[in-house]
């Protein structure tokens, strides 16, 4: 864990502005697809950390017990299904195999929990909306030169960032930087 370094902040320009280049990503071809998204969320993933992070900050201040308990039964969530995925070998696989799939059921199961405990607009709004607000930025924004040659350090293991690890997770690994 001591190699883990956390990446730049990309400029607000490079982000977002003039010489972002965006386009909408074919649909029809969902590995190209899953590539961009996987290294757009490598490369950028200091600038939707700080995103995310003021979204949330936005909605705990205005809802902040709905939060706290919504954001807890998510990680609890997430970290039991971490655990079995390396405990247990056909959940492990199904993760492997199906990692879309396995990254719904825990958002499902985090949705359950939650409306159970009446926290669901928190939730929603509090976590859910910045993860959308990443994924959609991380679909439609095109990689450049610099993105590229950032995410190959990555796949070869020479830089170790936390959203690799993340990835590694959920078992998207062997797709990082291709």
């Amino acid at each position: 864990m001591a190699d883990v370094q956390p990446p730049p902040l990309r400029s607000l320009d490079d982000f977002l502005l003039s010489s972002a280049r965006f386009a909408v990503p074919d649909v029809r071809d969902l590995d190209r697809w899953n590539n961009r998204i996987i290294n757009n969320l490598l490369y950028y993933q200091s600038n939707y950390f700080l995103s995310a992070l003021g979204l949330l900050l936005i909605v705990g201040y205005f809802q902040p017990f709905q939060l706290f308990v919504g954001a807890t039964v998510v990680t609890l969530l997430f970290v039991g299904f971490v655990w079995a995925a390396e405990n247990q070998a056909p959940i492990r696989r199904f993760r492997r195999n199906h990692p879309a799939v396995a990254l719904l059921a825990i958002l499902l199961a985090s949705y359950l929990f939650i409306s159970v405990l009446g926290g669901v607009a928190v939730f929603l709004f509090g976590i859910a909306f910045p993860i959308l607000m990443v994924l959609v930025h991380a679909s439609v924004r095109l990689r450049s030169l610099k993105n590229k040659l950032e995410n190959k350090l990555e796949s070869i293991g020479l830089k170790r960032t936390p959203m690799g690890l993340f990835l590694e997770a959920l078992g998207q690994e062997q797709e990082a930087g291709s």
